[in-house]
């Protein structure tokens, strides 16, 4: 159940139809997503948001988009949004996630969620080896 209702005719702001065009030409897809349509009752955020998920998962850098997509899935499945889960898995999909990583990655994240508690609830204190500061001269 959402908090708002899009606007019937989003791309009736100019600002609202800028990023939905840009959305468009950088997927190479006419799919506007839901993320994108209900960010849109704030052209502003919309325009942020946008502009910082291109910078981050569209623009090339130093890790294949597919790893970008399932570090996605790990810090949704963490925060719990289901939202973000299925967008971002059908995106890691789409980038040739198979269901062999698919359910490595879900491995992964179930124990970096237990291993996390155990640490957490213990209070372990970090070792000076992993500490950066600690080989500062």
């Amino acid at each position: 159940m959402s908090t708002i209702t899009p606007a019937e005719n989003l791309e009736a702001d100019h600002r609202v139809k800028a990023v939905f065009d840009d959305i468009r030409a950088t997927r190479k897809s006419d799919f506007i997503n839901n993320m994108w349509r209900y960010l849109a009752f704030d052209p502003a955020l919309l325009e942020r948001t946008w502009a910082e998920v291109k910078t981050v998962m569209a623009t090339p850098s130093t890790l294949d988009p597919l790893i970008k997509e399932m570090l996605y899935i790990a810090v949704s499945v963490t925060n719990g949004c289901s939202y973000c889960v299925h967008s971002h898995t059908a995106a890691a999909k789409a980038k040739g996630m198979t269901d062999a990583q698919y359910a490595e990655l879900l491995s992964i994240i179930s124990l970096a969620g237990k291993t996390n508690q155990l640490a957490l609830g213990l209070q372990v204190p970090v070792d000076s080896a992993f500490d950066a500061d600690a080989a500062k001269p």
